[in-house]
């Protein structure tokens, strides 16, 4: 039985009851985790070789990136944002600091929970690494429409919440 991307990549629960294809039936060209790890991969590879005229990791670049739209966030928020580790977060949130691209205060709420945002070197790191930023996303939309932009990133937006669902 053909799904609704015509290969019956996407099968309903009474389909997958039957059968579920193998690899090689959907192909890796039509699997989906696949081509979001290669357009990553390939997207990190980029911007670590741009980047290190800035003399800023890529970890680094979504720290700056993050903090420039939301200040004061905790070290577990970056990590959920930046998609890594606590661990691994907390030491480069220390390099950070210690390059003076970010400041960390306990909240005034909870000190027991230290906030983290941008210096001005910071922001000034993250505005003279933006334009290069902007540059390459343009370039990895080429061709793309804003429609089809739009319906993209809503996609994966639904895909994030059906993540967030089976999570719980």
């Amino acid at each position: 039985m053909v799904g609704r991307f015509g290969r019956g990549v996407l099968r309903t629960a009474d389909e997958r009851a039957e059968s579920i294809p193998s690899m090689g039936e959907l192909g890796l060209n039509h699997f989906a985790p696949y081509l979001l790890n290669r357009v990553a991969a390939s997207w990190n590879a980029d911007m670590s070789e741009e980047l290190k005229r800035f003399d800023v990791t890529t970890l680094k670049m979504r720290v700056l990136a993050i903090l420039s739209v939301s200040s004061g966030l905790a070290i577990n928020e970056l990590s959920l944002f930046a998609v890594t580790e606590q661990s691994t977060m907390s030491r480069t949130l220390d390099a950070m600091e210690e390059q003076g691209l970010i400041r960390r205060r306990p909240r005034a709420d909870d000190a027991r929970v230290r906030e983290t945002s941008l210096t001005d070197k910071g922001a000034a790191a993250f505005a003279a690494i933006w334009p290069m930023m902007y540059g390459r996303f343009r370039e990895m939309f080429e061709g793309v429409s804003e429609d089809e932009y739009q319906a993209f990133t809503a996609t994966l937006h639904r895909i994030i919440e059906n993540m967030r669902r089976s999570e719980d």
